[in-house]
């Protein structure tokens, strides 16, 4: 009977947009959502509707309505209960924060009148309805709680620290300004990457970086082994600081590309570039480096001098295990996570203030952890 039912819901979806098209697409995802819902229940109770089994860990109790404003309208939702109170559908669960966190950036962006009417267009199309300033307050306040508890939430030893800084447009006192976010990446001894924490300021570079390292520690981390990341300004001294005596590797895919700005000549750079690839691969990197420097101390004078001082920072890693290496030669793991923050800060373009950025991209760094901590190993640690 449950699966006559089922298929007959479905079916009736499928009527929907035959018959309306584009316009039955709400009706249509309204049923479907409330059909899936209802499947993951039975899969977490484990067991069917009135199906006697002895793999049942909970009971079925009823629904609880829920309205969702999406991209194709208001969805009137059934939100499957159980007894035990733990079940929650994975459906409502996936993207909600960041969603929610998108919205509020572009609401507050048209309720303080920073808005063009085609943000106003995007403001309705993603929250479904026109926004006062005291319905985005009220949300902000909810979602800020929830965020503020995460960034807040105690560490404990981390094996690699990987550090990254990207740029924002917010509006401050009328003006543009570039704001700093910068993200603290951690590999824990289980060999799981986890989002330690984000920060957002506007101030100046060391301070920024000093006391968001400082943050770190006073929450329980410890124990790193390595720290990665570009040659931020700033970051090195506030680095020295905070965490004096853990080695540094510096990023080696951005050292080959600095490494271009010091050529001076179009026609050597591929050489130069694969004499810099060289070292990075060598046994003895050191000693390959010293040949590098000699090959163009006479052709590249101020390239030979730039190596010297620079390129020992990229050979950090030659001291962690070999299968470490390839993973933390560089910050490269963060493209994917940088390229979903784009995704979604594109939307706003400009940020209201910086609470607003702070809200989203922390939003989308949960996002990112959880799936990080749940899923497949980054590394393997010899016990």
């Amino acid at each position: 009977m449950t699966r006559q039912i089922q298929s007959t819901n479905l079916d009736n979806a499928v009527q929907l947009l035959a018959d309306n098209g584009f316009e039955g697409m709400g009706n249509a995802m309204q049923i479907l959502f409330n059909e899936a819902m209802k499947l993951e229940r039975n899969e977490y109770i484990g067991a069917e509707p009135y199906q006697r089994t002895d793999e049942r860990r909970s009971y079925a109790n009823g629904f609880k309505p829920k309205t969702v404003n999406s991209r194709v309208g208001k969805l009137e939702l059934k939100v499957p209960q159980t007894r035990d109170g733990d079940f929650y559908p994975s459906a409502l669960e996936r993207g909600e924060r960041s969603e929610r966190a998108l919205k509020l950036a572009v609401a507050e962006m048209y309720v303080q009148g920073v808005s063009t009417r085609k943000v106003a267009k995007i403001t309705a199309e993603l929250c479904g309805l026109e926004v006062s300033s005291t319905q985005v307050s009220r949300a902000a306040k909810l979602l800020d709680e929830e965020l503020e508890a995460w960034r807040n939430r105690p560490l404990e030893q981390i094996e690699y620290l990987i550090l990254d800084a990207r740029y924002e447009k917010v509006r401050v006192a009328g003006s543009v300004r570039d704001c700093a976010v910068l993200v603290a990446i951690g590999i824990q001894p289980g060999g799981h990457r986890s989002v330690l924490g984000v920060s957002v300021s506007l101030s100046e570079a060391e301070v920024h970086w000093r006391e968001f390292l400082v943050s770190l520690k006073q929450r329980g981390l410890h124990g790193v082994k390595l720290i990665v990341s570009d040659a931020h300004e700033g970051l090195k001294a506030a680095r020295q600081a905070t965490f004096a005596g853990v080695p540094w590797q510096r990023c080696q895919f951005h050292l080959a590309q600095n490494a271009m700005q010091h050529t001076p000549k179009v026609e050597m750079r591929k050489h130069v570039a694969d004499d810099i690839r060289n070292i990075f691969a060598a046994r003895n990197a050191h000693e390959e480096l010293s040949r590098f420097v000699d090959r163009y101390k006479d052709t590249a004078p101020k390239l030979a001098a730039w190596a010297q001082d620079n390129i020992p920072e990229g050979l950090a890693i030659f001291d962690i295990p070999n299968e470490h290496r390839k993973r933390l030669r560089t910050t490269n793991m963060l493209e994917r996570q940088n390229r979903e923050l784009k995704r979604r800060t594109r939307v706003a373009t400009l940020f209201p203030n910086e609470a607003s950025l702070l809200r989203l991209v922390t939003a989308v760094l949960v996002e990112r952890s959880d799936e990080w901590e749940t899923g497949m190993k980054y590394l393997t640690f010899q016990k």
